[in-house]
């Protein structure tokens, strides 16, 4: 009885990207990526996939290297 109610509690999270068919993840969209700051957030918080979360983290560090985001947050 305990499982069954521990698994209904377990939802697996949908990744963003497949379910609006991204193909790649532009480094100058701020806006974008502002949602995945303070740290890279990991899959597991994100729900994003392998493939796109690989996207994200180089994305992001890509646009802090250019100056369009900060590297440190408030």
């Amino acid at each position: 009885m305990a499982k069954q109610d521990l698994n209904d509690k377990k939802k697996r999270k949908t990744c963003s990207f497949c379910a609006d068919h991204v193909e790649e993840i532009d480094y100058k969209d701020a806006a974008k990526l502002k949602r995945y700051l303070t740290k890279i957030i990991p899959r597991r918080v994100t729900g994003n996939c392998a493939e796109h979360q690989r996207m994200v983290a180089k994305a992001v560090k890509r646009a802090r290297e250019a100056a369009i985001i900060n590297y440190v947050f408030d």
